[in-house]
């Protein structure tokens, strides 16, 4: 059954060159309101061009293009009205404090004296930034940075939260500390539009992930639908003894055979169906295992094997 969930973002047939260089080929993608979307691909598919299309930051050659229910090309005000950008680069002033930069932020947005003091401080304490708020940025860290760049973005109450590759450069405690944000936002119906190098990082977070190849979308789903388009689950069989080993090598067909661990890999990508099968074949030949466990295809095994290996141009 379709989805019933409206659009957050819309594209249809996107298409940008720069030069004789096309970037982007027949792009078509729609990201359900109040989820999380990853766009995947190697480094110069086009992820970041797509990025900035959608905030308005540069014209699509071609296509339709929708951003919370505006054309981003004629109706670029109301667009930028609903989104909020993160780049892949941190974008505080370094000469000004935390919340100098909040501030700062807010003014460009707008907002009234009484609303900038109250999202300021609303912000500074969802991002657990309140102790450092006086401090200058060549004190912070550079998890500090990047929460610091989303208070920032979220200063104006947008709908629609772009991040391009958010946690680049960040230690596994503050990439950890920013999904926990990010899930906390989606928990409050903002829709993200996430672009990663970080393959566990979509697994992690995306509701859908795309993959963008050489301009073109290749394959798109959720996490699972994913992992289930490349071949390689197998089950692993570990066995008491090289005599157990070796009745249940007669009866299942392994792909891989370990005589010194005692185990048995045996293809497994029905998942349920081919592990019931094995285990009542194993019963039939009065077979016992030890233990087993169940092996599939990760978001790396999907990335090798539909993205080209060569990096492109731009």
């Amino acid at each position: 059954m379709a989805s019933t969930t409206p659009a957050a973002v819309s594209v249809a047939g996107l298409r940008k060159a720069y030069g004789s260089k096309e970037v982007l080929n027949g792009v078509d993608l729609a990201v359900p309101a109040g989820t999380v979307f990853a766009l995947l691909g190697p480094n110069g598919a086009g992820k970041t061009t797509i990025v900035h299309i959608l905030s308005t930051l540069i014209r699509a050659d071609g296509g339709e293009v929708a951003v919370g229910g505006f054309d981003v090309g004629r109706q670029a005000d109301e667009v930028r009205g609903k989104i909020g950008l993160t780049g892949q680069f941190s974008a505080v002033d370094g000469l000004l404090t935390g919340e100098e930069n909040l501030a700062l932020m807010g003014r460009l947005r707008h907002l009234q004296p009484a609303e900038l003091k109250r999202r300021t401080a609303e912000l500074l304490e969802t991002f657990d930034l309140v102790a450092a708020a006086k401090q200058p940025l060549a004190t912070y860290s550079g998890g500090m940075r990047r929460r610091l760049d989303l208070a920032m973005t979220l200063i104006g109450d947008p709908e629609i939260i772009f991040l391009d590759e958010p946690t680049t450069g960040l230690d596994p405690r503050s990439r950890r500390a920013m999904w926990e944000i990010i899930q906390g936002l989606v928990a409050r119906g903002l829709t993200i539009f996430l672009t990663t190098q970080y393959l566990d990082e979509a697994d992690q977070l995306a509701d859908t992930i795309a993959v963008l190849d050489q301009g073109r979308i290749v394959a798109q789903g959720t996490p699972a639908e994913l992992k289930r388009l490349v071949p390689g689950g197998h089950i692993r069989l570990t066995f008491g003894d090289l005599a157990a080993l070796e009745r249940a090598a007669v009866v299942l067909d392994p792909s891989n055979r370990d005589d010194d661990a005692l185990t048995l890999d045996v293809a497994g990508d029905d998942g349920v169906r081919s592990l019931k099968d094995v285990l009542d074949r194993l019963e039939r030949a009065a077979v016992d295992v030890a233990d087993l466990s169940v092996h599939t295809p990760n978001l790396d095994d999907v990335f090798l094997a539909l993205t080209s290996q060569k990096e492109n141009a731009r």
